[in-house]
């Protein structure tokens, strides 16, 4: 059940459950109250407008093209860091070709690590044209084994991407050229 009162000056209260889409327009220069559970998407206009999107996944694959890594520094035997820029390509939800990503990368031993990026994405999601950043977080295995999370950096979505937010992953394995990826987003 949701009642909902507006009035231009006053107290406007909801309570129960919505399962559907709850619109209020109006001005309110009151107090609103709202109790319950709302399942669907809720939509509050005032002076402003306000809007919960729902969240979207998408998945595809992302082949990398070119890699071009140098050391920063070295401690002989222990650990060393280098720099990696690379030139990715996803394809799938997230249609983009020739990327640009920089990795700051720690071994920590042997072929084992952690690395940091920033990748420039220019090209679409779901078919929304712009572009946007993403920042990533990853580990590799002695074994070959590469999982890293990311990040939209907030602010940094274009065109049909503007206000773009979201998350994702990817698990590969060294030397693999081409490796799945899921984004849940929204815009």
């Amino acid at each position: 059940m949701t009642a909902r009162t507006d009035i231009t000056t006053g107290t406007s209260t909801s309570t129960g459950t919505s399962t559907g889409t709850d619109i209020t327009t109006g001005t309110s220069t009151g107090t609103d109250i709202t109790t319950g559970t709302s399942t669907g998407t809720d939509i509050t206009t005032s002076t402003g407008t306000a809007v919960v999107a729902e969240a979207v996944t998408t998945s595809g694959s992302i082949s990398f093209a070119n890699w071009e890594e140098k050391e920063a520094g070295s401690s002989g035997a222990g650990p060393r860091t280098a720099h990696a820029s690379v030139v990715n390509t996803f394809s799938g939800g997230i249609e983009a070709a020739g990327t640009a990503c920089d990795y700051s990368i720690a071994y920590t031993v042997g072929h084992a690590g952690v690395f940091t990026g920033m990748e420039l994405v220019t090209g679409s999601i779901d078919g929304r044209p712009g572009s946007f950043v993403l920042e990533q977080r990853g580990t590799f295995a002695e074994d070959g084994t590469i999982h890293c999370t990311f990040t939209v950096v907030p602010g940094s979505g274009t065109e049909g991407l503007a206000g773009l937010t979201g998350t994702g992953e990817y698990t590969c394995r060294t030397g693999q050229a081409s490796f799945p990826y899921s984004l849940s987003y929204r815009l």
